[in-house]
Order: C-alpha cells, then sequence, then structure tokens
C-alpha cells in the first residue's frame, strides 16, 4: 500500500493555471507547482497531450506535489492543440511538438523561481519526448526520467511489432479521438471555448490512418526515433518500465546506446508509474525520483550511481491466470550490458521437443495455425486492468506446433531476449512467424514467459518489403521480448510456433502454409547466473492524493464468443464507466467530470482472412452543473486482399443539443502486410 506523505522540506503553492506564449504566438497551458523558497530552485517538465486539468489531475498532484515538496519546481504543459493550449494536434512526435518544448524549457529556465537548471519527465509520450527533446540539446536540460516509452517508434511502439500491424494502433487511435474531443474548460479559456474546440473537432485528423499509412520503417518512423543517433542525448538517463507492459525492450536498448550516467529499473508492473506498480511489488519510484534529481540538479553526493546498472526483477514460475495482482519474484544486479552474467544456451528442435543436440536427420513440417490463434494472450500493453494478463497457454499451444524440454532436474533462471532462427519455405508471398515461450507446470498448465513476431517479407530489413517465393526456402528468425524469468525444478519449457496471431495483429491477406525445416533450427534462451541484489526501496510514497469523487464505479468486462455455423471468434472489452475501469469520477478541486465508455469488438472467420473486422464504439462526456458536453465515436478496420478500409463517425452535443457530426473515410494500400 503507497504512503501519503504530508510533511515535506518545502511548502508548495500550485498555480492552477499559468500562459507561455510561444515565439509564433501561440499560447500554451501550464499547471505549475512552486515550492515555497528565497532561493531559486531547479525545475522540472512533463509535457503531453493528456489535459493537465481533467487528464492526468488524478496522477499529477500526488506526483508532483511529491517532488516540488522536496525543492523543485514543476511544470505541467498541455502541448499545442491539446487540453486548454491553442492550435492543433496533427499527429503524434512532430517537430513542431520538440520546437514548443526547446522554448518552453528556456522560458522555465529564465523564471526567478528557477536556478536555470531542468529535467524532464513522462510515462508513455511523455517518455518518448523527453528523449527526442534530449536529442535537441536545449542548454538548460541536465537530466532526464522516463518510463514506458520507445526509442524506436517503428518497432516497439504501439503501432508495428516485428512488422505486423498490431490492432491497439487502431485502439490507440480511437482513444486519441475521444480524449481530443473533450471540449475546452471555459474556466480557464473564457468565452473562447466554443471556437476553439469546434475548430480542433473540424481538424482533427483520422489518428490510426496516419499511422497505417506508413507499412515501413521509413522517414516518417525515423524521425524521433533515437536509436538512430543514441549518441545526440548527453545528459543522464534513468530509465523504467514492466514486464506487464509493452516498452520493456528498450530500458535495455537504450542504456546499452547511451553513452552517458544511466540506471534501469525493470519490474512486473504495467503501463502505470511504478509507485503505483501493478502488479505488485511497488517501489518508492517517486523517492527513486528526487535522488536523481537531487544528483543531477543540486549537486549532492547522494551514491545514485552506485550498485548495478539495472535492477531487474526475475519472476519465479506462476500458475497462468488472467488476473494477476502479485508477481513473486526476486530483484537481481545487471552490472552492464551486454552482460556478463548472461550466456546462451541453445536448443535444437525435433518433433515435439527441445533437445540439446541437432537431429541426424533431416525433419520437415507444416505449420498452418488457425486465424484465431493466440485468443488467450490477452493484451499487447496491459495497464493495470483485471483480466488482462495471459491466461493458460494450453488452448493456444494446442493450436500452435509445440516443443517441450524433458523435465527440467533444477531451476532454470534466464534474463534477457529468448530468439528462435529456422530455415522455412512459405506457399503464398506474405506470412510471418509467431513464438512464444511458455512455462509448462508438472499439472500441464502453461504460462507464457515471452513472445515475439516477424513479418517474413521484412527478413532484410523493416524499411523494405520483400515478398517471398513461394517453395523457396529462407532463413527466418524471430527476437521474442526481453524477460527474466525462473522455471522451477520439475516443470518444462516450452516453445510454440505459429504463423497466425488474432486478436493481437491483423491477419495478412490469404491463408498460407509455412514448411519448417526443424533439422535447421535453433532456440536460444539467455541463462542468467548472476547474483540477487536489494532492490529499490519497496515502499512506495506519494503526496496527497487528488481530490476525487467517484460516482459511479467502473469494471472492464471481456469475453470471447464462438459463432459455430460460421466459426467465427469475437473478442470484446467493454470498460464501462471509464476505458481502464476507473469509473465515472469528479475532481473536486475544479468541478469537472468525466466519463469515458469504450467497448471493442474484434471478429475473425478461421475460414476467411478478410472476414476480420474491428469495431470500436466509445462516448466520452465531461462537464459540470450548466456545461455538458458528450461525443459519441465509432470506428471501423476491414479490409480487402490488396487494401484497408477505415471508417469513423463522431456526433458531439453540448447541453444535450446536437452541435456537430464529422465523419471519416479511409481506403490504404497494403504493403507486405
Amino acid at each position: 500500500m503507497k504512503k501519503i506523505i504530508t510533511e515535506f522540506p518545502y511548502d508548495v503553492e500550485i498555480i492552477e493555471n499559468e500562459w507561455y506564449t510561444l515565439s509564433d504566438g501561440t499560447r500554451l497551458s501550464c499547471r505549475i507547482w512552486l515550492p515555497k523558497s528565497e532561493e531559486p530552485l531547479p525545475a522540472i517538465l512533463e509535457y503531453l497531450p493528456y489535459r493537465k486539468t481533467d487528464g492526468t489531475r488524478g496522477r499529477d498532484n500526488p506526483m508532483h506535489g511529491y517532488f516540488s515538496g522536496h525543492g523543485y519546481n514543476v511544470v505541467r504543459v498541455d502541448m499545442r492543440g491539446t487540453g486548454e493550449s491553442d492550435g492543433l494536434l496533427e499527429d503524434e512526435y512532430l517537430k513542431q511538438e520538440q520546437d514548443d518544448a526547446l522554448e518552453i524549457i528556456d522560458w522555465i529556465s529564465k523564471q526567478p523561481w528557477c536556478d536555470g537548471q531542468v529535467a524532464m519527465m513522462g510515462k508513455s509520450w511523455g517518455g518518448f519526448n523527453s528523449l527526442q527533446i534530449a536529442a535537441r540539446k536545449p542548454p538548460a536540460l541536465k537530466a532526464v526520467m522516463v518510463v514506458g516509452y520507445t526509442d524506436d517508434r517503428y518497432n516497439n511502439d504501439i503501432h508495428y511489432k516485428g512488422g505486423m500491424i498490431l490492432n491497439d494502433s487502431f485502439w490507440w487511435g480511437a482513444i486519441m479521438l475521444g480524449y481530443q474531443s473533450r471540449a475546452i474548460d471555459p474556466r480557464i479559456v473564457g468565452d473562447r471555448w466554443r471556437e476553439m474546440w469546434l475548430n480542433r473537432l473540424e481538424n482533427m485528423p483520422l489518428w490510426m490512418a496516419n499511422w497505417l499509412e506508413h507499412q515501413t520503417r521509413d522517414a516518417y518512423w525515423q524521425h524521433g526515433s533515437v536509436c538512430e543517433d543514441y549518441s545526440a542525448i548527453q545528459v543522464p538517463v534513468f530509465a523504467v518500465d514492466g514486464y506487464a507492459d509493452s516498452y520493456t525492450n528498450t530500458v535495455l536498448s537504450l542504456l546499452e546506446g547511451v553513452d552517458v550516467p544511466k540506471k534501469g529499473i525493470i519490474g512486473p508492473w504495467a503501463h502505470v508509474y511504478a509507485h503505483d506498480g501493478v502488479p505488485e511489488p511497488a517501489i518508492n519510484f517517486l523517492g527513486e525520483g528526487v535522488r536523481w534529481w537531487d544528483h543531477w540538479l543540486k549537486g549532492k553526493d547522494n551514491g545514485v550511481l552506485d550498485g548495478p546498472m539495472v535492477q531487474a526483477w526475475i519472476e519465479d514460475s506462476m500458475p497462468p491466470s488472467t488476473n494477476i495482482p502479485v508477481s513473486k519474484g526476486r530483484w537481481v544486479a545487471i552490472e552492464d550490458w551486454p552482460s556478463k552474467a548472461v550466456a546462451s544456451k541453445n536448443y535444437r528442435l525435433t518433433y515435439g521437443q527441445l533437445v540439446d543436440k541437432r537431429a541426424t536427420a533431416e525433419e520437415q513440417v507444416l505449420l498452418r495455425t488457425p486465424l484465431a490463434h493466440t485468443l488467450l494472450a490477452n493484451e499487447w500493453m496491459g495497464a493495470g486492468v483485471p483480466g488482462e494478463s495471459p491466461g493458460d497457454q494450453r488452448i493456444d499451444n494446442g493450436l500452435a506446433l509445440s516443443f517441450d524440454s524433458e523435465v527440467l532436474e533444477a531451476d532454470v533462471n534466464i534474463f534477457g531476449y529468448p530468439r528462435i532462427e529456422i530455415e522455412l519455405s512459405s506457399d503464398k508471398p506474405n506470412a510471418m512467424l509467431y513464438a512464444s515461450l511458455c512455462d509448462v507446470a508438472p499439472d500441464g498448465a502453461s504460462t507464457r514467459v515471452s513472445y515475439g513476431v516477424m513479418n517474413l517479407t521484412h527478413l532484410q530489413g523493416h524499411d523494405k518489403v520483400v515478398p517471398l517465393t513461394p517453395g523457396e526456402k529462407v532463413n527466418a528468425f524471430v527476437g521474442l521480448d526481453c524477460c527474466g524469468h525462473r522455471f522451477k525444478k520439475g516443470h518444462r519449457i516450452r516453445l510454440s510456433l505459429a504463423n497466425n496471431a488474432w486478436p493481437m495483429f491483423w491477419p495478412l491477406p490469404e491463408e498460407y502454409s509455412l514448411t519448417l525445416n526443424l533439422h535447421e533450427a535453433k532456440f536460444t534462451l539467455p541463462i542468467f547466473s548472476g547474483e540477487d541484489t536489494k532492490g529499490p526501496d519497496p515502499e512506495a510514497q506519494s503526496a496527497a492524493l487528488t481530490p476525487t469523487t467517484v460516482l459511479s464505479e467502473g469494471k472492464v468486462e471481456r469475453e470471447i464468443k464462438y459463432d459455430l455455423v460460421n466459426d467465427a471468434w469475437t473478442c470484446i472489452t467493454n470498460g464501462i464507466g471509464g476505458v481502464f475501469g476507473e469509473g465515472i469520477y469528479r475532481f473536486d478541486e475544479i468541478d469537472v467530470t468525466v466519463e469515458h465508455n469504450l467497448k471493442r469488438e474484434l471478429t475473425v472467420s478461421n475460414r476467411n482472412p478478410l472476414s476480420a473486422k474491428y469495431v470500436i464504439t466509445q462516448n466520452m462526456r465531461i462537464g459540470r452543473e450548466g456545461w455538458w458536453t458528450n461525443s459519441d465515436i465509432v470506428t471501423t478496420q476491414t479490409s480487402d486482399k490488396d487494401y484497408f478500409y477505415l471508417t469513423g463517425q463522431m456526433d458531439v452535443s453540448e447541453n444535450d443539443q446536437h452541435i456537430y457530426t464529422k465523419s471519416w473515410e479511409k481506403k490504404i494500400k497494403r504493403n507486405g502486410m
């Protein structure tokens, strides 16, 4: 349980809204926490599109109040075209976003309450742009702390994975429509709120279409991917994420890439800040942050760089469950990366088995997985919501080709990136390979440890599409996600291979088969032999929580339906009262009520990949007495052999009177997808 701290070294003044005017006249809306001090102090910037007033407010008060109470000015800025800020937001991570941030950092550094030193922090979008802006080298920026971020926008974000389309790209685009449809608070911007709001609605892009128009790793994705030039980052970096999130890979890749003072933590958590860590154990993330800032912004010799480069959680074998509130395991020390404490163990594949030695004879097997394989793989990105963890993988494993080790005679610890390399051929020009690593208990229960996917037309790089020649052998590979796990004595290690993975990935346009040459296959596990470590401070702390009244408890319903007549599966997730089950709530300080309902329905028939359909229905309601706004939004994705089809409609009302309708219709050429 998180400890609420009420006594701090500094009293804090909160400025609810302050305007900063950019050089082009655009006004940005800022919320500021100022420690009461006769001397100027360093500042921390968090820069997001998620609405400081009625969006991230719930997490901002406890977090930024904590930092400010320890002697840091904190500035939370709504980006251009978001929240109460002027202008339009046209896409993710544009150069304009970075340019604005450079001006903001310079402005903050010159305020009378700032000593000229600025840091940046953030989770997700805020983690992305903290690194992107650090790479622009603003003189006042001295350190960053990033959580749930990526350094590679194409292959390690919500849009594509292994060159395959993540269906969460469509979901995230729909959520952005909902977020951006919220009205602009008249108590902050005055009478111009309606004009600003309607202008924003009129010019809002169909977000998922922006991303679907770039199906390879072109200049669009290279922009903002700091892996293009890690050397551009020249300030200390503190990187954090968890295995239940989707960005765990980038903690190691970033820390390996940058040549600056650096630290990392990899825990068991979903896409949340680690002081709210789910699954538990949470940590005192904010305390770790204060130590980081104290060293780099106040010059305190507090040993923040002592110990291993990364503190990593090694999860124990646990029964599979879609609800995992607590992760069992231990902390270990990763001194560097690549690590001397990690050694590769190669398994060979033979019929149904992982073995130490390659078989003497050629072994060819046919792989043709049903389209609805991975029904129980669950969410690409965990958000700490019940029901989102992978279920028992026996069903998914049974639909795939599975290879088991012998019963383990001793515990096996792994940390890092598993990998499968295999020679194969396809009978169609487009194909994919999915691989999962599971821990199989003596009773047969199968817990997923890691997984990965590869679009086989991307084997020569994600920047190009090279169609397969039917019947021609190629050397393929799949890199599985970073994991830390202890396989218990008496368990088995399982590798499963498949060539479909719905509902996580959009299916390829034709049914196809792969022929796998097991004789030329190698599965590599990263065996860990390093030391245990104390781990981060386990007492999670924060400042006082945001005054909030829950008006109606939320819930998330999840179900899978099967149509026996058409051999079709429909996966339904219904967030009632809140996308992540947070309910209908009122922020009491500003008297604003927020309600966001979102239902996802993904359907595919095993008989036809072109039957795939994704429908998202959502409602966003926000307001207070005398001022209520409502948005109803429906978006749909389908495809034929050559094109994707995206449609959307938004209907908006004010005080129950319809005032605006917007429709979208996009047709986008398929390119190796």
